[in-house]
């Protein structure tokens, strides 16, 4: 007796981009927010002294913090009015979007294609604001992070754009352009903090110029003696 052939698995679906999940999700907004967060790093990378102890552990704490200071500065300073921020505490959330509507997003540094369980939990807070923005049915067991990877010395390889839903079920996987514009020839290249950032970073330093003023020195308070210093 001749037994039916099994048919083959279904294809997968087509690749779905960021805008398809919401209008809010452009490109040029997570552009934004994906160099705020390669900057941030770049920059705790920069004052990085191992000399005094610093190490991968202590660079990412601080890289983190800055990423989150960027977007939280960035936010508050009304050049983007489709960014703010849900949720302030250590397991950051920050919305893109305006209205009320917008989409809550996260971000971790790791590998796009191998997210930790830490990163694969919802904050309820967030679940809530994407039940907003996209229907509850739309929204069950998704959701949305940026994957800052890493390589030698601890620099930014790419910064990656996931819609996830659940534990193994990746809907989108859209790697973030950071290209930045030429820097001109002969112009002194700016190590920290740059204009897309939302803050136009430190004064350039003017050849020729005097150099600021010293502050006046404080006078000891006669009555209080030091005391001898310890092992710091």
């Amino acid at each position: 007796m001749e037994t039916a052939a099994e048919s083959p698995p279904a294809p997968p679906g087509p690749a779905r981009l960021p805008w398809d999940f919401h209008p809010a999700l452009t490109e040029d907004r997570l552009r934004v927010c994906g160099r705020m967060l390669a900057n941030a790093r770049r920059d705790a990378l920069a004052m990085a002294s191992y000399e005094l102890g610093d190490d991968p552990w202590s660079v990412g704490c601080r890289a983190f913090a800055f990423g989150r200071h960027r977007l939280r500065r960035a936010a508050e300073s009304g050049e983007y009015p489709w960014l703010e921020v849900l949720d302030d505490s250590a397991h950051f959330v920050f919305v893109i979007g305006d209205g009320g509507q917008g989409v809550p997003v996260r971000f971790y540094r790791g590998a796009a294609d191998d997210p930790t369980n830490r990163t694969l939990k919802r904050q309820e807070v967030e679940a809530e604001q994407l039940s907003l923005a996209l229907g509850e049915e739309a929204a069950d067991g998704l959701m949305f992070r940026f994957a800052v990877e890493t390589g030698e010395g601890g620099r930014v390889d790419r910064v990656v754009f996931l819609a996830l839903r659940g534990e193994d079920r990746v809907e989108c996987f859209w790697p973030v352009p950071l290209e930045m514009p030429a820097v001109a020839k002969g112009a002194v290249e700016q190590l920290r903090l740059i204009a897309d950032d939302g803050y136009a970073g430190p004064a350039p330093h003017v050849p020729g110029a005097p150099p600021p003023a010293p502050l006046p020195r404080r006078k000891p308070a006669p009555s209080l003696q030091r005391r001898q210093g310890g092992l710091f």
